[in-house]
């Protein structure tokens, strides 16, 4: 019994209960959200449960229990060893469209690029199993399929363009890859060709350009209409909305725009008004779209929508082809209710070559050439490159489309806290014993900061992470935490309390409760009976700052020791020189008590794991009561 407690705590000691290297840096913000460490292999459990079989009537001195995570498909999900198993080998990127020259030598700094274009989509999953990313335009559809066949290795879709919906975001979501996109790079060039098909539907440009070219010369035939003094409806006010906008504008139209998401006031800094649907498609004298393609959006420009027209409206349309019902075009423009339209999306990309839309006399089309600059595809190229390296290196990238948005500006104020609210996760769960499961997390903020102008989305997908990998094989990352932490049931809450300090930092204290659970350390029970662990950001290093109901002031660093013990002189000393024996370097110490000369918990960080055979000194010293390695 004795030889199998003693390979059972060396497994325990050595396992890999918390995060990857990268998270042990606090100078580095974007390893330490450890995004995309990921593993293709399949681990073996490593199992947390046994005792240190004391002599009957005594105390046991050192007991790890395990810790159980109650989940829909399993009933238990020991600690996994897989969280350490990274690819050591070069990233695999695969591009399965063109992509700019200037994009690839980003890429090739970073992994090895494979350039496969024109892939069916049994071609592209049979090769997505082996690729760390995936980069694609409008023509390749990332299903269901494709993240199934990538078998978790898949870390990040990058969308080269601003649509993405030729990328299934609910299982990206569900298998944890980030989706990205470039929505800044070709925004002018898509609103210059927006203003290009206006201009050049207003004033026949396309047909009286084929016409004199077949030896004809027909002015009359062609005369156009006036932009100025027109109202011209931008149909979606985001960045290309918005620039169509504005270069309208100078071209002396009247603009409104309908967006139900679109802030006021940026609208009116540009003289635009905002409306509804109805009165922005029934006033306009021109419809220019830009909105995304959505089950909301689908053919929302359809029979009913054109009844509602101005006669002799002209529509643009350089966002998504599925956002117009085409038949329903088509028969506007035959009844006159659509005067013109100029196309450069479709429903389905390339048309068939007998579209009655595409051959309609009143149409002028392009082949999907809003982004098809030089500059613009130079940019979107790089655009894309660098936030595909960086989720590949775990940086949270300002363009992540199926995580939360968080302002750069605000990743950077919340990067220590972020580190604080990952280790606090790692932490809290480490101080639960065996029982029912964790079920419910509680994490207060503290803040002088109005609650409403503190986001914690990231926060808690951090806490989330940090409380189900050390104790389940699934890997969390901040796009699939709140995904992962329904589907094991774990609920988490949130609650925010004012305090007053400071506004300049954004948190002043995050606390995580753990409820109904038995601990394995009982000073790190609250006096309402939680698990409970709070910690603060000093000088821009994550510190643990109460365990239970002990203040303490704790570097969170390497590795941890918790003891509760009599307050009495020489403990110190005599705890540090147990680890100094066994040659463990002591990185700090800190002591909290209740009250003089009664119980105290002194903390101590280490740099190396002590062997078995030191903790059980440590055990055995007669002042301490109870004590628990934790690794960070």
């Amino acid at each position: 019994m004795a030889s199998s407690s003693s390979s059972s705590i060396k497994a325990i000691l050595s396992s890999p209960l918390t995060s990857s290297p990268a998270s042990h840096s606090s100078t580095k913000p974007s390893s330490l959200l450890s995004f995309l460490h990921t593993t293709t292999t399949t681990s073996t459990p490593i199992s947390l449960k046994l005792s240190s079989q004391p002599p009957l009537n005594s105390r046991p001195r050192f007991v790890v229990n395990n810790v159980v995570l109650k989940t829909q498909t399993s009933p238990e999900t020991s600690v996994s060893s897989n969280y350490s198993q990274q690819h050591s080998t070069t990233p695999t990127i695969l591009v399965s469209e063109k992509l700019g020259e200037a994009g690839l030598e980003v890429l090739r700094g970073f992994g090895h690029v494979e350039c496969s274009y024109d892939l069916s989509p049994d071609q592209l999953c049979s090769k997505i199993s082996s690729c760390d990313a995936l980069i694609v335009r409008s023509g390749t559809k990332v299903s269901r399929q494709v993240f199934e066949a990538a078998k978790g290795r898949l870390k990040v879709v990058g969308r080269a363009g601003v649509g993405i919906d030729n990328v299934d975001l609910q299982a990206a979501t569900e298998f944890g890859c980030l989706v990205v996109n470039a929505p800044t790079a070709n925004t002018v060039a898509a609103a210059e060709h927006g203003i290009a098909l206006l201009a050049a539907m207003a004033r026949n440009v396309a047909q009286a350009d084929a016409s004199i070219k077949a030896g004809k010369w027909q002015r009359s035939k062609y005369v156009g209409v006036s932009l100025v003094g027109k109202t011209i409806a931008v149909m979606g006010f985001g960045k290309v909305g918005s620039e169509v906008a504005r270069r309208a504008k100078g071209l002396g139209m009247n603009v409104i725009a309908h967006d139900p998401y679109a802030p006021a006031d940026r609208a009116h800094a540009l003289g635009v008004d905002l409306v509804s649907f109805d009165q922005a498609i029934s006033t306009a004298d021109f419809v220019s779209l830009h909105m995304p393609l959505t089950p909301a959006t689908s053919k929302v420009f359809n029979d009913e929508t054109f009844a509602k027209m101005k006669k002799g409206v002209r529509i643009i349309n350089v966002a998504r082809g599925g956002v117009i019902d085409e038949e329903a075009l088509v028969k506007a423009l035959d009844s006159g209710i659509v005067a013109q339209a100029a196309l450069d999306v479709f429903t389905v990309e390339p048309p068939p070559k007998d579209s009655k839309l595409v051959q309609h006399e009143n149409v002028i089309v392009t082949p999907h050439l809003g982004a098809s600059t030089k500059e613009a595809q130079a940019c979107v190229a790089i655009e894309i490159a660098e936030a595909v390296v960086g989720a590949l290196k775990g940086e949270l990238s300002a363009t992540a489309v199926n995580a939360p948005m968080v302002p750069p500006e605000v990743l950077s104020e919340l990067s220590p806290y972020v580190v604080l609210a990952e280790k606090l996760g790692r932490l809290a769960v480490q101080l639960v014993a065996g029982g029912s499961g964790i079920k419910s997390v509680k994490v207060v903020y503290r803040s002088a900061r109005d609650p409403d102008d503190l986001d914690t989305r990231l926060l808690r997908a951090m806490i989330t992470k940090g409380i189900i990998e050390p104790i389940s094989a699934s890997f969390v990352n901040l796009v699939n935490a709140d995904f992962t932490a329904k589907q094991k049931g774990l609920r988490i809450s949130e609650e925010r309390i004012v305090v007053d300090s400071s506004p300049e930092f954004p948190i002043d204290s995050i606390q995580v409760q753990i409820s109904n659970v038995e601990s394995k350390f009982a000073s790190g029970v609250s006096d309402n009976g939680d698990v409970s662990i709070e910690g603060r950001v000093k000088y821009g290093t994550p510190h643990l700052t109460c365990v239970g109901s002990f203040a303490v002031d704790v570097s969170l660093e390497g590795n941890l020791i918790l003891c509760r013990q009599v307050d009495q002189p020489g403990m110190i000393g005599l705890v540090g020189n147990i680890l100094g024996v066994h040659n463990v370097n002591v990185s700090f110490m800190s002591v909290g008590r209740t009250a003089q000369r009664k119980m105290a918990i002194m903390a101590i960080g280490v740099d190396e794991e002590p062997n078995k055979e030191a903790l059980i000194k440590i055990g055995d010293v007669p002042a301490i009561e109870e004590f628990v390695f934790l690794k960070l």
